[in-house]
This record gives C-alpha cells, structure tokens and sequence, in this order.
C-alpha cells in the first residue's frame, strides 16, 4: 500500500481569481493542483519553502502636518519576521518633512529590504 501523500491546501493571493490550491508532496517531488495559471504553481511552492510577504504599516511623524505616513518594505520579506518587524515599526518615527518613495530604514531588520514612505507628509508650518 501506497504512503498517503501529505495534502496542504492553500489560497493563492498572486491575482484576484484567489484560487484555490491543493499541494502534496512525496519523495517524486511536488504536485499543485487547482491553479489557473502557472504562477499559482510557483507561488504554491514558495510558500512551503520559504513564505514572505511585502510588510505594510504606519510610522510615526514628529512635527508633521500629519502624525503617521503610510510605508512598506520595497521588497518581501520572510513571514516570519512580520511581528518583529511591527514591533520595530511600533517605536519608530521619522522627522517631517517626508517624501513619497523616501528609505525611511535602510535593510529593513538586515531582510535586504528598505521601508520606504509610500506618501508626503508636510512638516508643521510649512
């Protein structure tokens, strides 16, 4: 008798269609089912090997018009460095004034990637 493949069913997030994703796994390799194009297949098993994700958040802005700009890492980042990373994020701040696209942390918690502004925010009385 035949080992039961282990089966892990996921939703692919690359596109909107949001397919839904069944991947098993044996010593033969890799099987992904349920995708619509070849990109689900990829996303499949890069997210067994090694998950990440683009982290979006706030930060804080000391004497801005406004007191948070929207930002993101310019690049993912492993899944498991997204609590670590909003906990950094957490007791952040930046001077205003703040430009769109600015690098607001360089090699964001040594992932390879930047935070970057994703808006303008005006510094107080300008």
């Amino acid at each position: 008798m035949e080992a039961e493949k282990n089966i892990k069913r996921m939703t692919c997030i690359i596109c909107p269609m949001g397919c839904a994703l069944e991947v098993s796994g044996s010593a033969d390799g890799v099987t992904v089912t349920g995708n619509n194009c070849r990109r689900g297949v990829e996303y499949a098993i890069k997210e067994l090997s090694s998950p990440s994700r683009t982290l979006t958040c706030t930060v804080s802005v000391i004497k801005g018009r406004r007191p948070l700009v929207s930002a993101k890492t310019n690049g993912e980042i492993p899944k498991d460095m997204l609590l670590p990373g909003m906990e950094f994020v957490r007791r952040l701040s930046v001077d205003a004034p703040v430009k769109a696209g600015q690098i607001l942390v360089r090699d964001f918690l040594s992932t390879g990637s930047d935070l970057i502004s994703c808006e303008e925010v005006e510094k107080l009385g300008e």
